[in-house]
């Protein structure tokens, strides 16, 4: 009988650099790296003077958590971290491949299971529905609801956000290739340019993915360029069948 092959070496680690741990999640697709160790301390009284920290000290640790070969366009990062609010489960500092936001709803979703399953809560009562898990993000306190079963998480999850309000309706804006399009600008956690799919040619339901993601990417920096009130806290835009609204 022949010998099994031979399984290649890893070459050793390099103690100089630091070896991060992370549990990789997603949400219908959209994926979340947690970061479970390895992140070096960041410092700062306040979550987003943690935030300030990172971008200006570790935002090496966001480059090789999300840029190619470990992560890729799409990556999604969380870094756990201690809260100033007396009510937070846990503090988290969201990062992705341009950056850092302010709250993401698909991560906040995964990191409601993450915390009831590795045990960052309390456990809820027995024979309760849903274990409560208050995640204090950029934003402000988001309140999760998990449903679970036996104190594990197992089913479903909703939150609730901050505040949500419209900065501004009705706002012309010039979008290279588009022309004029009408945007609203709302708040809920974090800046968005809302946009009718139809008033740029475009269907929710059959258009590609691809060109719809080019529409809204040059709808937002329209919407950076244009608009003076807070523009260039403006981070996203959404494309929406404005009839199924």
């Amino acid at each position: 009988m022949a010998s099994p092959p031979a399984v290649p070496r890893l070459p050793p680690h390099d103690p100089r650099t630091p070896a991060l741990s992370v549990v990789d999640m997603h949400t219908g697709g959209e994926p979340l790296r947690i970061v479970l160790a390895g992140c070096p301390e960041v410092v700062g009284p306040t979550l987003l003077a943690k935030q300030r920290y990172m971008r200006q000290h570790l935002d090496h640790v966001r480059r090789r958590l999300m840029f190619e070969p470990r992560g890729h366009r799409d990556m999604y990062g969380a870094v756990l971290v201690p809260s100033e609010l007396p009510d937070a489960h846990l503090g988290v500092l969201f990062l992705h491949n341009e950056g850092y936001s302010s709250m993401c709803g698909h991560a906040v979703l995964a990191l409601g299971r993450f915390a009831l399953d590795f045990g960052l809560v309390p456990a809820p009562p027995a024979g309760a529905r849903e274990a409560l898990v208050n995640i204090h993000c950029p934003c402000g306190l988001v309140a999760a609801f998990v449903e679970c079963e036996g104190g594990r998480s197992g089913g479903p999850v909703r939150f609730h956000s901050v505040p949500a309000f419209a900065l501004a309706t009705d706002l012309l804006v010039d979008v290279p290739g588009h022309g004029k399009v009408v945007v609203d600008i709302a708040y809920g956690g974090a800046f968005y340019a809302f946009v009718s799919a139809e008033k740029l040619g475009l269907d929710v339901c059959s258009t590609k993915t691809r060109d719809l993601m080019d529409a809204a990417s040059a709808v937002t920096e329209a919407v950076k360029a244009q608009v003076s009130t807070d523009a260039a806290i403006i981070a996203d835009t959404l494309l929406c069948d404005m009839e199924g609204i």
